[in-house]
């Protein structure tokens, strides 16, 4: 919000443009911070200009008041599930890299019943990144009342809003076939909710890969977790412990993965010599970590979701705008093919170093 100056008076976008001698409609688009998106041209002096007389009258916008006029409230809210999830912190780091030079502030929520919070807060674009069955029509309505939502789930339909969808089941088991090429004591390490006959996708794709090989998928192989980075590395540590220990392990999650790799590492294990680990989700924290995570996943997903969701959120607007498309194009699916990423962690084996 805008300050009293050292008179006692509260400075105004007019008094600034007195200062700077350009006009109030100048003033605005460079305090706007959205120079650069195709609108009027304002040379690099004059937005100097601009900011030293903002800044020595010691004005601040009103944000409350530029959102009721333009109908923006320069935010977005990243809905996740779990903010420790290297998965998450990936989706932060794009979507901050890409808001930053728009004047675009993300807010981050790490509550799953993001419904509630959308009924009472605005933002210009808000990604969820997990939808309960029984949250589905929620988000036909808060699209029907104008929140551009960018949704990341395998089975939501777009209506009024884009989903994100990024298929697990043929990345997972490509993963598996990678570590079958040169074990056979495969683990897998999963949350609690995600295994057995009903579980997820994710789960079955090990499964399912060990059956075709012909090999028995042994119970005390499944190290079952709670959800978190403690899980599963308490789970990994179990596994890792055994007299037959497993030569590999497929971790449905990258941050599972990880939390494997330091199982290992405190067992003594070399990991990609010892014991080779796989995950799931391609995130940037395993492509950077040492040794380098072998993992599965789309390619450039969390960049290319990070320009979705600011194009939707910098689209036009206005106080009364509806879910109208934020862009040329309608909303819609966007769909993202995995692939295999092999690193340090589990690299190609040939015959003669396979671990049996």
């Amino acid at each position: 919000m805008a300050k009293a100056s050292s008179t006692g008076v509260r400075p105004t976008i007019r008094m600034v443009a007195e200062v700077a001698g350009v006009s109030t409609a100048t003033v605005s688009y460079v305090l706007s911070g959205r120079r650069g998106d195709g609108g009027p041209g304002v040379s690099d002096p004059t937005a100097e200009k601009v900011k030293a007389a903002a800044e020595r009258l010691g004005y601040r916008p009103n944000q409350a008041a530029r959102a009721i006029r333009t109908g923006r409230t320069n935010t977005v809210i990243l809905s996740l599930t779990m903010l420790s999830d290297p998965w998450s912190l990936s989706v932060i780091e794009a979507v901050q890299k890409a808001a930053v030079p728009l004047g675009i502030t993300p807010m981050i929520l790490g509550d799953a019943d993001w419904v509630k919070v959308l009924g009472t807060h605005n933002a210009d674009a808000v990604f969820v990144d997990a939808v309960r069955p029984d949250q589905r029509d929620a988000l036909r309505k808060l699209a029907e009342h104008g929140t551009t939502l960018v949704v990341f789930d395998e089975e939501v339909q777009a209506d009024g809003f884009d989903v994100i969808r990024s298929i697990a089941g043929p990345g997972c088991r490509m993963a598996v076939e990678h570590l079958l090429h040169g074990h056979r004591r495969i683990a897998c390490l999963t949350p609690a909710t995600a295994a057995g006959t009903s579980g997820g996708t994710r789960y079955r794709a090990y499964a399912e890969a060990l059956e075709h090989a012909g090999i028995q998928e042994r119970e005390d192989y499944v190290g079952l977790f709670d959800g978190t980075s403690a899980g599963a590395y308490a789970a990994a540590t179990r596994l890792l412990s055994m007299p037959d220990r497993p030569t590999a392990i497929y971790a449905t999650t990258d941050y599972a993965a990880v939390s494997a790799i330091n199982a290992a590492q405190r067992l003594g294990l070399a990991v990609g010599t010892d014991v080779d680990i796989i995950g799931v989700g391609n995130t940037v924290e395993g492509e950077r970590m040492s040794p380098s995570l072998s993992t599965v996943g789309p390619v450039d997903f969390f960049d290319k979701l990070a320009r979705l969701l600011l194009r939707r959120a910098t689209g036009p607007a206005d106080s009364t705008r509806q879910a109208a498309p934020t862009t040329a194009e309608d909303p819609g699916v966007l769909d993202f093919p995995w692939h295999l990423f092999v690193r340090e962690s589990a690299p190609h084996r040939s015959a003669a170093t396979r671990l049996y």
